[in-house]
């Protein structure tokens, strides 16, 4: 039988019982770090929607790593236990709750989208920020003192992705995504427009991909051999004009995280510079990337980007250009969308009892 959207997905030994992802969504809800009722209900809401895996947004490694003072974290054991009755919910409404494990790097230290997204500086309550490089990150309001990290800095943050890997196993998570996207941390070292270093964390794609790589084997270190880890990439800088992060270099990563016990690249693109140009924002412009990956390499790929109709994202997965769909701002207009798009297919899939009323097959 073809798999459709509404097949179940199997990764070591996690069952997703479809393969509809909610995308991590910064929420910008946390006071210091701490989950609370808002990521109760926005998470619960998607689990009950009748998404197939429900990830967490970026949590924050350590404080510094935040891109927010509003950031979410999983730095203390206090993080884990604020978690616990949110991951305990979505399973129970059977979506398995992933989190992404997030530093931000030279883009951290900046207010709230609502409050105009620019730097903080340390004297407004901001911090000096982390980065490959002393390069700050060019916003257009100015920018927040950057240091360059060395080895002892690089060897702490290894050991803070482990140890945030710990807190959320026992927080109840299924999935742990090591977010090397948009701009952030890991992003940072992967790309030239960023890291221009000449150490062994710099250079060649080699040294450039080093910290990616072991970061991933230190989570994976710490997480169960049943249970998947998905890593998080943007496949281009789009940033044509100049020696950056492109396709190429995304197609070996991944075959390298894939030998290091990764499961899926979760495949989204740009963040690094905002002379970024877009190719395209039509629906589904980032499909390509994940499907040249899941095509080039052995490891299965999820996909995002502009994808809004069912009918497109059942036949993302049946074409077999991607194993998972994820949706972003789709999911954050419709938490129910997975029980609608079900309906528009032609598909038999559970519904939470107290919903059943609201059915589309009855009147």
């Amino acid at each position: 039988m073809t798999d459709s959207l509404f097949s179940s997905f199997s990764l070591r030994g996690t069952e997703f019982r479809n393969r509809v992802m909610l995308s991590p969504m910064c929420q910008y809800s946390s006071e210091d770090g701490l989950a609370n009722e808002w990521h109760r209900v926005h998470l619960g809401t998607r689990a009950v929607g009748g998404a197939g895996m429900v990830m967490m947004e970026a949590t924050a490694v350590e404080p510094d790593g935040r891109i927010t003072p509003h950031d979410h974290g999983i730095w203390s054991d206090e993080h884990a236990e604020a978690l616990e009755p949110i991951t305990e919910f979505m399973r129970s409404q059977g979506a398995m709750p992933g989190i992404q494990l997030a530093h931000a790097g030279r883009k951290a230290s900046t207010r709230r989208p609502w409050e105009g997204r620019g730097p903080i500086q340390p004297e407004d309550g901001g911090w000096e920020v982390l980065a490959p490089s002393e390069k700050p990150y060019p916003h257009e309001e100015g920018t927040v003192p950057t240091r360059r990290m060395d080895t002892g800095d690089i060897d702490a943050l290894i050991e803070q992705f482990g140890a945030a890997a710990e807190r959320a196993l026992d927080a109840g998570f299924e999935v742990a995504e090591v977010h090397a996207a948009h701009g952030y941390l890991l992003h940072e070292f992967l790309s030239p427009v960023t890291n221009d270093r000449e150490d062994e964390y710099g250079g060649s794609f080699e040294n450039r991909t080093r910290l990616v790589r072991e970061v991933t084997e230190r989570v994976r270190s710490v997480w169960p051999d049943d249970k998947p880890v998905f890593v998080r990439i943007s496949a281009s800088d789009w940033l044509p004009d100049r020696p950056s992060w492109d396709i190429e270099q995304s197609v070996r990563l991944a075959d390298q995280l894939d030998d290091l016990g990764a499961d899926l690249i979760d495949v989204s693109g740009g963040g690094i510079h905002p002379d970024q140009r877009i190719p395209s924002t039509g629906p589904g412009y980032q499909v390509p990337y994940a499907e040249e990956i899941r095509s080039e390499t052995d490891i299965p790929v999820a996909t995002v980007g502009g994808i809004t109709e069912p009918e497109h994202a059942d036949a993302l997965v049946r074409n077999e250009r991607a194993d998972l769909v994820a949706l972003g701002r789709e999911m954050l207009r419709n938490p129910y969308w997975p029980l609608q798009a079900a309906h528009e297919l032609g598909e038999e899939i559970e519904w939470p009892p107290q919903y059943r009323r609201g059915r589309f097959d009855r009147a």
